[in-house]
């Protein structure tokens, strides 16, 4: 793991977190979805995946638990998150009560065939391990289970700024390594095809992200944090690299 996703990561998680104590609990999950998904499409992902009452949820990467959170929320589901930064499972279990658990996509924490469904939000483009992580999200999850995508993919021959430790696929490229870690697509949306997110949500994560500027603006780790934002920004603006949600299923184990 960089330096630069350590700051964006980790770092970041802990500052969001002290943010989100000093402003109250309603800035919680806009601030921690920040970056990751909106409700649109998280309810787009838990419907797609039967997500309701009872489902054990998979966070693979779930930061600060945002997401997660949403999911038992708004649809009661049971989630348990495994992220490599400890900070980030710290601000999981602090600002949510989730069981967050520090482990790597690669080589997860996880019994086998131990989900019906899994989540993996906007995670399979910071690894060039791909085929790793995908072997591992099938192997955690039950057989006909569901794996809930937000993936960031290559839309150009090539991409000149690049934020470090990032590696975009192409989408023909996600689809061989999807089926060769035995999933099927279902079903997929295009990330600029969502309705934005309501005002009053964006709202509260901006003031989450000013309370932050204020207090840890002149730390190095803030500057490359937000340097590593504005380059996938840039590049979603440009076409470069492109959102996707992704509902796919795991087929029967050999």
């Amino acid at each position: 793991m960089t330096d630069a996703m350590e700051a964006e990561f980790d770092v970041m998680a802990e500052w969001t977190r002290q943010a989100i104590r000093q402003l109250g609990e309603d800035y919680a999950l806009p601030a921690a979805c920040q970056g990751s998904a909106s409700p649109v499409a998280l309810d787009w992902l838990a419907n797609a995946c039967a997500v309701t009452t009872g489902t054990r949820l998979l966070d693979v990467g779930g930061g600060t638990g945002g997401p997660a959170a949403y999911a038992a929320h708004r649809f009661g589901a049971l989630p348990v998150l495994v992220d490599p930064m400890p900070g980030a499972c710290r601000a999981a279990h602090e600002l949510f009560g989730l069981s967050a658990v520090v482990g790597t996509g690669e080589a997860l924490p996880i019994a086998t065939g131990a989900f019906p469904a899994v989540w993996c939000l906007g995670v399979l483009c910071t690894t060039p391990r791909r085929p790793a992580l995908l072997a591992e999200l099938r192997r955690v999850l039950a057989d006909e289970g569901d794996l809930g995508l937000l993936v960031f993919e290559r839309h150009a021959a090539r991409l000149d700024d690049t934020p470090e430790g990032n590696d975009f696929p192409a989408p023909a490229e996600l689809d061989r390594q999807l089926d060769a870690a035995g999933f099927v697509i279902v079903d997929r949306l295009a990330w600029r095809d969502l309705a934005p997110a309501p005002p009053s949500w964006s709202e509260r994560a901006d003031r989450v992200q000013a309370v932050i500027a204020a207090e840890h603006g002149a730390d190095p780790r803030y500057r490359i944090a937000q340097e590593q934002q504005q380059r996938i920004g840039d590049l979603l603006a440009d076409g470069e690299v492109r959102g996707e949600l992704v509902h796919v299923r795991a087929t029967g184990r050999s």
